[in-house]
């Protein structure tokens, strides 16, 4: 009898020790156990650890709730401004909701997948190339809300969508390669042309100053002429600024006026009269310069004729008979 109780009792410890062993299971820390019996779930997760599930009957599924990085195929596309592109990204999600991402989708994996793929295409269609480009954080944001929201449903958060590298054409890489270049002169040019506009105004001011004080421009000129022998050239430039010149015109004396007297006519003290055949003295004063001073022994453009030396005047007594009338 006592041999029977003991063989019943190692037998049913076997069968205990079989039961625990078919029916336990061990849920790790970042995994969740979802039970179903008789293929419906049963309500409830299973935490980590150590569980007991009935055998034959109860089947487990683990679920990892670590964040999954799924890498996006690159994809091909033209840009709203009819560019060329191809980009790829990264995708961060995780499973909030163990339940829902065993029941309500096939592979949650691969529909992520799937949707970071036409969401990036969608994006590259409206955006531009400048976005794509150089605003980027906008256009990841974007991404991530159109991958979101479907995939509330199946159990799973998006945490990260970022795009990784836009590829380009050759011919498109020159281009706005030529444009930078293009872009970054214009710039050299304008500061360069600021900077002449300040030192113009400054080189106007020193010289308003240096006006004022026409001393000062030689002490420049003195310190200019000690940087340059400073160098020990065996050629010493000495400039000569024009400014000196004026100021040298300006402190010398004005050349005296000439005199404006005309020239003496030398008269002929032989010739008392003119000659019969010469022009009236009034055709002479016309055509001769005025002002000219009659010398000795020649009558004067505003005196009669006959009161020159030599000619006796009209309706003056005559020493030889009687004087003729005026008529």
């Amino acid at each position: 009898m006592v041999e029977e109780l003991l063989t019943a009792a190692i037998a049913a410890g076997v069968g205990v020790a079989a039961y625990t062993v078919a029916a336990a299971r061990v849920v790790k820390q970042y995994e969740r156990g979802v039970v179903f019996r008789f293929g419906r779930l049963r309500q409830g997760v299973r935490a980590p650890g150590f569980t007991l599930v009935v055998p034959v009957v109860d089947r487990l599924r683990k679920v990892n709730m670590q964040i999954v990085t799924m890498p996006v195929p690159a994809q091909e596309g033209i840009t709203r401004d009819n560019v060329t592109v191809r980009v790829d990204a990264v995708v961060y999600f995780r499973v909030v909701d163990p339940a829902d991402a065993i029941v309500e989708v096939e592979d949650y994996r691969f529909a992520v997948s799937q949707m970071a793929q036409t969401s990036l295409r969608s994006i590259i269609g409206k955006s531009d190339l400048d976005d794509l480009l150089s605003n980027r954080e906008q256009l990841n944001q974007g991404l991530e809300l159109m991958i979101d929201s479907p995939a509330i449903g199946w159990g799973v958060q998006i945490d990260r969508v970022e795009i990784k590298d836009v590829s380009l054409p050759e011919t498109m890489k020159r281009s706005m390669a030529r444009q930078a270049e293009a872009d970054r002169e214009r710039r050299a040019r304008v500061i360069n042309a600021d900077a002449e506009l300040q030192a113009s105004k400054k080189l106007a001011e020193a010289a308003e100053v240096m006006s004022e004080q026409p001393a000062a421009l030689q002490l420049r000129l003195l310190q200019t002429v000690v940087a340059v022998a400073a160098e020990k050239n065996s050629t010493l430039v000495l400039p000569f600024p024009v400014e000196l010149l004026r100021f040298l015109e300006r402190a010398a004396p004005p050349p005296a006026a000439p005199s404006a007297a005309p020239p003496q006519v030398a008269a002929d003290p032989g010739a008392g009269a003119p000659p019969a055949d010469a022009p009236p003295t009034d055709e002479l004063a016309a055509d001769e310069p005025a002002a000219v001073e009659p010398s000795a022994g020649e009558p004067s453009a505003g005196e009669p004729e006959g009161a020159a030396p030599g000619r006796p005047a009209i309706g003056a007594p005559d020493a030889d008979g009687p004087s003729p009338t005026a008529g």
